[in-house]
């Protein structure tokens, strides 16, 4: 008999927390900046979009995974892309140190 122990859950329950997300219902505008926004209008983006995740019942969830992914675009996990550039650069210094 095959062992199943090992074999990777269902993938609905991998991705399921998703549909628990705040952003399901806002503007995917606001997690994504146009090309060529910088400045205070891209901050004020942001920020709205970080408001929307500081609600968000599934926002460890979705930071684990863009993180995991390194998602390259976007407020995920209440964090921009930049925020997870410096988390993920961070994690690459502690890891070559200890």
């Amino acid at each position: 008999m095959a062992e199943i122990s090992r074999l990777p859950g269902p993938v609905m329950d991998l991705w399921e927390w998703q549909f628990d997300g705040a952003c399901r219902d806002a503007d995917q505008d606001l997690f994504f900046h146009p090309e060529g926004e910088r400045g205070s209008a891209r901050r004020r983006r942001a920020e709205a979009a970080k408001a929307i995740c500081a609600t968000c019942p599934v926002i460890k969830e979705c930071l684990k995974q863009s993180l995991a992914v390194r998602e390259p675009y976007g407020v995920w996990g209440g964090l921009s892309e930049d925020e997870r550039a410096a988390v993920l650069a961070e994690r690459g210094r502690a890891s070559r140190v200890g």
